[in-house]
C-alpha cells in the first residue's frame, strides 16, 4: 500500500483540526464581538477544516476503518486544543486537564488493536 494513504490523512487532520479549533474557540479571546459575527466568521474558517477533513477521511479510507480514523481525529484534536489553549487562549493545561486527556488517547490506542 502506498505510504501517502497512511500519513497524508495524519497531516490533512492536524491541519483540519487547526481550522476546527480557531471556528469553535478563537472567538473566546474576542467576547466583545457579537454572536452573529462570531457565528458567520466561524463558518467560513469551519468551510476550510471542511476541505481538509473530508479528504482525508476519504484517503484514509483505504487504510484505516472509520473508528480508526475518528480515534486518530479526536487524539489530533487534543493536541492541537492542548497548544492552542496554551498559545492563544492563554490559557495553560493543568494536571488533570492532561490526565483526561491521557484516558482518551488511551481509548484511541484501544480502536487500533486488532
Amino acid at each position: 500500500m502506498p505510504g501517502y494513504e497512511r500519513y497524508l490523512p495524519i497531516l490533512l487532520l492536524v491541519g483540519s483540526n487547526i481550522f476546527m479549533t480557531f471556528a469553535w474557540y478563537g472567538h473566546l479571546k474576542h467576547r466583545t464581538v457579537p454572536i452573529l459575527t462570531v457565528i458567520v466568521v466561524s463558518w467560513g474558517i469551519a468551510f476550510f477544516e471542511y476541505l481538509l477533513m473530508v479528504p482525508a477521511n476519504r484517503i484514509g479510507a483505504a487504510v484505516y476503518s472509520a473508528p480508526q480514523l475518528k480515534g486518530m481525529q479526536e487524539v489530533i484534536t487534543l493536541l492541537v486544543f492542548a497548544g492552542f489553549s496554551t498559545w492563544y487562549l492563554g490559557q495553560p493545561l493543568k494536571w488533570n486537564h492532561w490526565a483526561g486527556f491521557g484516558m482518551i488517547v488511551v481509548a484511541a490506542w484501544l480502536i487500533f488493536l486488532e
